[in-house]
C-alpha cells in the first residue's frame, strides 16, 4: 500500500529529473561548443597549412620567428641539393583569397616545384599568418606596411635570410615573385631589401605606397611621386633592382593602368637609384616585342628597358584576354590562366639573368 509519503517522493522525481537534465545541459553545450571549434581549428589549419598527403617529395615546412612576429613556410629543395652546393632562391608570395601551400596555394598555382626540380633552384612558399586579413591577403597598401625591419616586409625577408642561412643557398641569387596583394608586397620588399632580393616579380600588382592613389585621379599621384618613396625606403643599401611586370590585359581587379604606373615608377626609381635626380641618366632604351595569340593561346606585348650595357632593368608582359590570374598551362588554383605565357618559367628566366651585382 502506498503511502503519502511515497506519494511525495513520487511528485518530487520528476523535478529531480529535470533538474539532473538542466545540470547535464552546459555540459553538452561544452561538448558541442569544443567540438565544433576542434573542427573549424582543423579545416583552418588545413586551409592554411595543407593536409600532409599535400607533400611533395623535398617539401619542408617551416617558422621563421622574430621581433616583428612569426610565418610559416614551405621550402622545396630540388634532387640537386647535396648541402654543399650553394642553389639561388625563389620565393612566391601567394595574392588574396590564397595561401603558401594550403588550399588555393601558390604552390599549386605556379607549380614551381617541377620547374625548381629541372633547374636546380629553392623554391619557398610563405603563407600569410590566420586572422591578419579577412581573405587572407597580404597588408601592402597598409603603409605599416611598407618599411625595413617592421611588419610584413621584415618577416618576408626574413623568410629569405633564414633559407639563404639553414640551407646554405646563394645570397647573391635570392629573388622574390608574387601574385596581387603579394605582387605588392614582393615591390615592397625590392624597396626595403635591396641588398636582400636580387630580382622581383609582380603578377598584377602595383608600385610601391599605391595606396597614396586615386584610382578615379590617378594622375594626382604621378608614379615619380612614389618612385621617390621607394628610392627613400632603400636607404644606404640602394641600388638597382631588376623588376619584372606580367599584367592581364582584362584584369578588372588590378586594371592595366596600374602595370603601366608600375613601369614608369620602378625606372623612376632606378634613375634616382643612380644619381639622386630623375634626369633619365641611365639612358635606357625601350624595346617592345610583339607576340600573337595563336592556337588557343593569348598573345601579349613584351617591353624591355636596358642599359647601355645591354642588361634589362625592366621588363614587362601585358597578356592579352587576360584577367586577374597567373598565366602558365600547369597551374592549379582559382587565379590561373591556362592560355597565358608561361609565367613561372619566364619569372626563373629574368631572375636566373640577374644575379645581385650584375648591373654594376
Amino acid at each position: 500500500m502506498q503511502t503519502a509519503e511515497d506519494d511525495a517522493l513520487e511528485s518530487d522525481r520528476p523535478r529531480a529529473d529535470l533538474h539532473r537534465r538542466r545540470r547535464r545541459w552546459p555540459w553538452i553545450t561544452s561538448g558541442v561548443v569544443l567540438v565544433v571549434v576542434v573542427a573549424l581549428g582543423a579545416a583552418t589549419a588545413a586551409f592554411q597549412l595543407g593536409l600532409p598527403w599535400w607533400m611533395d617529395d623535398g617539401d619542408r615546412n617551416h617558422v621563421y620567428e622574430s621581433d616583428a612576429g612569426s610565418l610559416r613556410y614551405q621550402v622545396h629543395i630540388p634532387p640537386q641539393y647535396d648541402g654543399s652546393t650553394r642553389l639561388p632562391v625563389l620565393m612566391a608570395i601567394h595574392g588574396c583569397g590564397m595561401t603558401g601551400y594550403g588550399w588555393n596555394s601558390m604552390k599549386a598555382t605556379t607549380q614551381l616545384n617541377d620547374l625548381a626540380d629541372s633547374e636546380g633552384f629553392i623554391a619557398v612558399y610563405p603563407t600569410q599568418r590566420m586572422l591578419r586579413s579577412a581573405i587572407n591577403c597580404w597588408n601592402s597598401a597598409d603603409p605599416r606596411e611598407q618599411h625595413r625591419h617592421t611588419g610584413e616586409p621584415a618577416l618576408l625577408a626574413g623568410v629569405a635570410l633564414q633559407v639563404v642561412e639553414d640551407y646554405g643557398a646563394d645570397p647573391d641569387q635570392v629573388h622574390v615573385a608574387g601574385a596581387s596583394s603579394g605582387a605588392g608586397a614582393a615591390v615592397i620588399l625590392a624597396a626595403t631589401y635591396p641588398d636582400v632580393f636580387a630580382t622581383a616579380t609582380a603578377v598584377a600588382g602595383g608600385e610601391y605606397g599605391l595606396n597614396q592613389v586615386d584610382p578615379e585621379d590617378p594622375d594626382v599621384t604621378p608614379p615619380s611621386y612614389t618612385a621617390r618613396q621607394a628610392w627613400s625606403q632603400m636607404g644606404e643599401q640602394a641600388r638597382q633592382v631588376p623588376l619584372l611586370i606580367i599584367q592581364g590585359e582584362d584584369d578588372d581587379v588590378v586594371p592595366p593602368l596600374v602595370a603601366t604606373r608600375l613601369v614608369e615608377h620602378w625606372v623612376a626609381v632606378s634613375d634616382l637609384v643612380d644619381d639622386g635626380l630623375l634626369n633619365d641618366s641611365l639612358d635606357l632604351v625601350e624595346t617592345t616585342t610583339t607576340v600573337p595569340a595563336d592556337e588557343g593561346r593569348h598573345g601579349y606585348l613584351h617591353t624591355t628597358f636596358t642599359t647601355a650595357a645591354g642588361a634589362s632593368l625592366v621588363e614587362s608582359y601585358l597578356v592579352h584576354d587576360m584577367a586577374h590570374a597567373w598565366p602558365g598551362h600547369a597551374g592549379e588554383g582559382l587565379f590561373t590562366d591556362h592560355a597565358g605565357p608561361d609565367a613561372s618559367a619566364i619569372v626563373w628566366d629574368f631572375a636566373r639573368r640577374h644575379p645581385r651585382g650584375a648591373l654594376s
